[in-house]
């Protein structure tokens, strides 16, 4: 079975690229969808209907849904292999922009939208150094210009990075990623599969519940207003 790990800000058009993945194997190669979002969701049940496929979802709550699926990660895979699939598809919600969600032994995607935003991919440099393919949607919304500054800024974070540039809707632009699927390994090992990269080491007080502004009364990882300390660590 093969996994596919997909991230990308909220309305990237992520789902759109899984649909498309979705219409261009299935039912050849049996597909299995899982999303991870932090309140609601309704991606599994559209696809579950559109296709009639096994989807799951999982909310993640009080946890990052980075960190989430990580947590359900080996769950769903043994659950899509008693699905007899092919492929595992697993959208994450990617709402806090310093984690990576990928792993090895899968084919890790990130989406971003082409309008929002040139300095965007800058924003999200962990979701992007770590992954294997970057689709750019929405390029019909943008001029040429635009779409190569857009790209001259993904190739800022990570210059060896594939970039596909799509109109998520119709699919067009998308023959690259579907070799990419079709070459990808299958999963050897799952007691094997790890991160791919470091996740944030930092942990602060306002995570364990203390409501009290102002650094002075935290503790752990804390930031001052003035500080030059740069934040993101990691890779």
């Amino acid at each position: 079975m093969k996994l596919i790990v997909i991230a990308g800000p909220p309305s990237a058009g992520k789902t759109a690229v899984v649909r498309q993945i979705i219409s261009k194997f299935h039912p050849d190669k049996k597909c299995s969808y899982l999303k991870i979002d932090v309140v609601r969701a309704f991606e599994d049940e559209e696809l579950r209907n559109e296709f009639n496929i096994p989807t799951k979802k999982v909310y993640s709550g009080d946890v990052c849904p980075d960190h989430a699926g990580i947590l359900v990660m080996k769950d769903a895979i043994n659950w899509a292999e008693k699905n007899n699939s092919q492929i595992l598809i697993v959208e994450s919600a990617g709402l806090c922009l310093r984690c990576s969600p990928y792993t090895t032994q899968s084919l890790g995607i990130v989406v971003l939208s082409a309008i929002s935003g040139t300095n965007s991919p800058l924003k999200m440099s962990s979701m992007l150094a770590l992954s294997d393919i970057s689709v750019v949607t929405r390029i019909d919304l943008v001029s040429q210009a635009e779409k190569e500054v857009f790209r001259e800024k993904i190739k800022e974070v990570r210059e060896d990075l594939d970039i596909i540039e799509t109109n998520a809707i119709f699919g067009t632009g998308l023959k690259y990623l579907f070799r990419a699927i079709e070459n990808l390994t299958d999963i050897t090992n799952p007691d094997e599969i790890t991160l791919r990269g470091n996740p944030p080491l930092g942990v602060c007080t306002v995570c364990a519940g203390k409501k009290e502004i102002g650094w002075e009364n935290h503790f752990g990882v804390i930031r001052k207003l003035d500080s030059d300390d740069f934040f993101f660590r990691g890779d």
